[in-house]
């Protein structure tokens, strides 16, 4: 199948390593032109040796997303680096876990700080720019974005309050802006990952292992025993739903919120 997607601009943030990595090969592999944004440079630095002892580039922006401006310098750089953002794939922060007594302003604060804004800044500055190259009838395509949100926003978890109502600000958030920039043919859709084999599910297997007192294969194993597939995701397979989600191929989806949890989760 035809993606469409050689020599298109894609802006990866969180684009380092675990899901947001797995996207930029793809995308890269596709022949797309690939930029990746992180704060940790160690992180970049590792990703652009792994790309490319696999023959492939990728133009790497250190930034915090955490800050508006920087958001919108990681877009500047971006587009004068490789040229105007046709897909953004928001992969960026992650919502550390509380114990709900131990939930206070501070945490929900940090929580947002964490994952709502990262994703919320850049994406404002690349639909801003979008709507305006459609409007001033500079663009061939209006472009897309995908957002790689996670599950803790559908079911609400003891230990993940707060991150839980970041994601469902996110996926708000995502379904709204979907609706209104689709008069500019902008479509902008989720995807919602459950356990995910990335380093930070691996860190928290282990520490289910000490906790039980087992190995980690034994605890991983316990684990994906609870899911219907029977095993966690690759982040490879939540790329390929990325890469549909931005092509041509999926013209007339918006505002769809994509599950990936391998059946766990039965909501309509």
């Amino acid at each position: 199948m035809d993606l469409a997607l050689a020599n298109k601009v894609v802006l990866i943030t969180g684009g380092s390593k675990g899901i947001g990595l797995a996207c930029a090969r793809a995308f890269a592999l596709e022949g797309a032109k690939v930029a990746i944004v992180s704060r940790d440079p160690a992180n970049l630095a590792r990703a652009r040796e792994q790309l490319a002892s696999e023959g492939l580039h990728v133009h790497l922006t250190r930034a915090d997303l955490h800050d508006p401006h920087s958001a919108a310098d990681v877009v500047e750089d971006a587009t004068t680096a490789v040229g105007p953002i046709d897909i953004l794939i928001n992969s960026a922060g992650a919502a550390r876990r509380y114990d709900p007594e131990l939930l206070d302003a501070d945490a929900f604060r940090a929580t947002m700080e964490a994952k709502y804004f990262p994703y919320i800044y850049p994406q404002q500055e690349v639909l801003r720019r979008m709507a305006e190259r459609v409007k001033g009838g500079h663009a061939k395509e209006p472009g897309t974005i995908v957002n790689i949100i996670g599950m803790g926003g559908k079911v609400a978890s003891d230990i993940h309050i707060a991150g839980g109502a970041a994601n469902a600000a996110l996926m708000l958030a995502t379904v709204g802006l979907a609706h209104y920039y689709a008069r500019y043919g902008i479509r902008i859709n989720a995807i919602n990952p459950g356990a995910t084999l990335t380093e930070r599910v691996e860190e928290v297997l282990k520490m289910d292992a000490d906790k039980q007192c087992i190995e980690v294969a034994e605890a991983q194993a316990r684990s994906e025993a609870r899911v219907p597939l029977g095993r966690y995701a690759k982040p490879e397979e939540i790329a390929d739903v990325a890469l549909f989600l931005a092509s041509r191929r999926a013209s007339y989806v918006t505002g769809a919120i994509v599950p990936m949890d391998g059946g766990s989760t039965p909501l309509i």
